[in-house]
């Protein structure tokens, strides 16, 4: 394994514990509903979507230490806030307190969903960059899965209090995670356009690409792509409206798919269609298992069929696989064909926009104007995101004899995001960060 390949892996393992701190909470819902029975609406906006509203500030700031302390050193700090929130949820004695530690957690997933990305695709080759990029998916998913599988583990490990160490076994992975972040480079580009420091950048460089001139000719290529009097213009205006645009449908489609509103409320959908509540939680492990496995289909396919290609793939299984579920409530079919069709949404969403969106967005801005960029487009992300879990709680109940009218919306949303797709998205497999750029502001 080559050392950029380990600088890589490392800053996706934020992606790790990005996906478990996003999913843990499904397996504390309905126990701290029961525990401190507060209101529908307190329980919507602090308990479940306090995470997101901080995921919300984290992503829409996240340009900011990104930019100024640099790629590594916000990972680092990611790694002690995911800590910090771990153990502040799990010993909280009242809502608030709960709520705060969450909101702190939600803080270093926002910031995640800017700085490793953009991280990654800084230290990856225009040739691997999409399957190296989605490494941070692949291991969010994973995240998904483990807290999927820890949350049904520790189903009566110590009865009431079950739901404080699905949340607080996250301190683990999060120590772990902040220790491996000191020992990775900052990003050559970050070295060269934010710290004028082209001898760290370029001793960077010769590492990941062992060739002296080669490494020296990369360099030379960023200063040219960012001229000095270029590099100045940094502010939000300056954005390329074309890159905006594509940014905010691929994140807007992504939440208007329903994947946040699945994932967080899986076991009381699978109530709903008549599964048992222990029943409904071994069944959301398998949703986290079909997530991981077409995940790495999209890892295996993305820099060999594109991030377009991927994105169309996935509209047309969303369309289906939603339509499935939302007429299987409707007609109240046997409860394991509504657990079919999760599964297959669930595959279509990991091969399409769970594959692409990080990936994408990280790569259609220019260097210096990445990071706003990413903040601008996760922070879209995340909006719709806490919105939709916000108002989880109320569809739920509006629609709780049959849930099939959520499903239809989701799927007629995906109906517009196959058009988008096919008519509005260019292909950016295969070329560096700076010909995309170009080619963008081009069109």
């Amino acid at each position: 394994m080559t050392k950029s390949l380990r600088w890589i892996l490392v800053a996706a393992l934020s992606g790790f514990l990005f996906g478990f701190d996003t999913v843990v909470i499904s397996g504390a819902n309905l126990p701290i509903k029961e525990l401190w029975s507060t209101s529908p609406f307190f329980h919507g906006f602090f308990i479940m979507s306090m995470a997101l509203w901080g995921t919300v500030i984290g992503a829409l700031l996240g340009a900011y230490p990104t930019n100024t302390i640099g790629r590594k050193k916000t990972l680092t700090w990611i790694g002690i806030f995911f800590f910090l929130s771990a153990l502040g949820s799990a010993l909280a004695m009242d809502p608030y307190t709960f709520s705060f530690f969450r909101f702190i957690g939600g803080l270093a997933v926002g910031v995640s969903s800017v700085a490793a990305p953009i991280y990654i695709s800084e230290i990856s080759s225009p040739k691997n960059r999409g399957s190296l990029g989605v490494l941070y998916q692949f291991s969010l998913v994973f995240g998904i899965l483990i807290a999927f599988f820890s949350n049904y583990l520790l189903t009566g490990f110590d009865g009431a209090n079950d739901w404080r160490w699905m949340l607080g076994v996250e301190a683990i992975p999060a120590l772990l995670y902040f220790l491996l972040t000191l020992n990775i480079p900052d990003s050559p580009r970050w070295q060269i356009l934010f710290q004028k420091n082209d001898t760290a950048a370029l001793a960077t460089l010769e590492i990941m690409y062992v060739d002296k001139e080669k490494a020296q000719a990369f360099l030379n290529k960023i200063k040219t792509a960012e001229p000095e009097h270029q590099t100045q213009k940094s502010g939000v205006a300056n954005l390329s409206s074309k890159a905006m645009v594509l940014a905010f449908f691929v994140a807007f489609f992504n939440q208007l798919s329903g994947i946040n509103f699945i994932l967080y409320y899986a076991p009381e959908i699978l109530e709903l269609a008549g599964f048992a509540t222990k029943e409904s939680l071994f069944n959301s492990v398998f949703i986290g298992l079909t997530n991981i496995i077409f995940t790495f289909a999209g890892l295996l396919l993305i820099d060999k069929l594109g991030r377009k290609q991927l994105l169309i793939i996935g509209s047309l299984g969303y369309i289906v696989s939603l339509t499935g579920v939302s007429l299987a409530f409707y007609i109240q079919s046997n409860p394991m064909w509504i657990s079919l069709f999760i599964f297959g949404f669930i595959a279509s969403h990991a091969i399409g926009q769970g594959t692409i969106i990080w990936v994408f967005i990280s790569e259609i801005f220019p260097n210096r104007l990445r990071a706003l960029g990413q903040s601008f487009g996760t922070g879209i992300h995340w909006i719709f995101a806490a919105l939709i879990t916000l108002i989880g709680p109320y569809i739920i109940d509006l629609y709780q004899n049959n849930p099939w009218p959520i499903f239809s919306f989701f799927a007629f949303m995906m109906v517009l995001q196959l058009i988008f797709a096919i008519f509005m998205m260019p292909e950016t497999k295969g070329k560096s960060l700076e010909d995309i750029n170009l080619i963008i502001d081009k069109n």
